[in-house]
């Protein structure tokens, strides 16, 4: 059976469930296999065709900006204590940065933002000029991405909301799903089986050929 009915029979399945009072995000995990993650880092990122929600996005900017929540490069000195720093951090998706300001950011910040896997990205978190066209492009580039790491043999990954459509759903996996067969270096052969699964429902495996 192909992945795309695999796909629509899980989420009938899923839908099947006891309704919850909030609405649950719907999880992919991709089981891997014959990959070594310390061997072969995998840290990619993927646009997907439909987004569930808008992220939560900070910049480091020289100036302060109207369009983006803002920590200006006089603010920096602010964060040398820690509290204030790993507040921020969980405040916050997502923080992109003037090139310029990299070095610094790095510094002042890399800290707490590298281990958590938010330190702004040359893939897709930093900006040359900090106007209006390039920080609403690249917000909206954000908001339409999602970051895939592997830092074990198995990844787990939001792909949408439950009141989303089935079809919204199904193509935001297939985005990752292909994007990930480019990355691995044996294709297919990399991937035990996949899962879908709602926040409090137990997954539902399904297989790859």
């Amino acid at each position: 059976m192909e992945l795309q009915e695999q796909l629509k029979l899980a989420l009938t399945e899923l839908r099947k469930n006891e309704s919850k009072k909030f609405k649950q995000t719907v999880d992919l995990i991709v089981n891997l296999q014959k990959f070594e993650v310390k061997k072969t880092p995998l840290n990619i990122f993927v646009r997907i065709p439909n987004k569930s929600k808008d992220k939560k996005i900070a910049a480091f900017f020289e100036s302060e900006s109207e369009f983006i929540d803002t920590i200006t490069e006089i603010d920096f000195k602010k964060y040398s204590d820690k509290k204030k720093l790993k507040n921020l951090v969980k405040k916050y998706d997502f923080f992109i940065a003037q090139a310029k300001l990299m070095p610094k950011v790095a510094t002042v910040f890399g800290r707490v933002l590298g281990p958590a896997g938010k330190m702004p990205s040359p893939q897709i978190g930093i900006v040359l000029n900090a106007d209006e066209k390039a920080t609403n492009e690249l917000k909206e580039k954000i908001n339409t991405s999602l970051r895939i790491r592997a830092k074990e043999p198995s990844i787990k990954v939001a792909v949408g909301k439950e009141d989303m459509k089935d079809e919204e759903i199904i193509e935001n996996v297939l985005s990752i799903y292909n994007e990930l067969l480019k990355a691995l270096p044996r294709d297919k052969e990399n991937i035990k089986n996949i899962e879908l699964k709602f926040t409090m429902t137990k997954p539902i495996k399904m297989k790859v050929r």
